[in-house]
């Protein structure tokens, strides 16, 4: 029989993961192996730029935890994985694609995205979506163009009406 302090022990660590993901709107597995200390410390800073977090747990202490909250990745839970979470939907799935490119052992396995099961193909799309920055001043751009282009078609018609006359 497991020692009653150890048991605790786990069971603190699995109610903080299931904390974790309730609180996050996102959350990624990847595999980090291959990364050096120096390149993880780099993703942690990363990571917490866009308010991330990054953690390391066992795998049987995750699945427990999402078991619990009815959540099956069973198939991704092998070898050692990472965990981000985040309160924003796309900022760490950014972050890892971009942090992918320059470090090729970084894999993504599997992500939770508003609750929902995202495969690697899914966050690889929804890496390719614009900040919320970004969005905001493309939706910004796109709602001053039509009272610009008819500003100017006003001009162009008082002037026309000028020339008339």
């Amino acid at each position: 029989m497991a020692n009653p302090k150890i048991l605790e022990q786990k069971q603190l660590v699995i109610d903080e993961i299931k904390d974790k993901v309730e609180n996050s709107n996102s959350v990624v597995l990847f595999d980090y192996r291959g990364l050096t200390d120096a390149e993880i410390k780099e993703l942690k800073i990363a990571l917490r730029e866009v308010d991330s977090e990054y953690k390391v747990y066992k795998n049987t202490l995750i699945s427990r935890a999402l078991n619990d909250l009815n959540i099956d990745i069973e198939e991704y839970l092998n070898g050692p994985n990472a965990v981000a979470f985040s309160k924003d939907q796309i900022a760490p799935i950014k972050v890892l694609a971009n942090f992918m490119k320059k470090h090729k052992a970084i894999t993504l396995k599997v992500g939770l995205v508003d609750k929902e099961v995202t495969s690697e193909d899914k966050l690889q799309e929804l890496a390719t979506i614009p900040s919320r920055d970004g969005l905001l001043t493309m939706l910004a751009g796109g709602m001053l163009a039509i009272p610009k282009d008819l500003a100017i078609c006003l001009d162009l018609y008082a002037k026309k009406l000028e020339e008339n006359n």
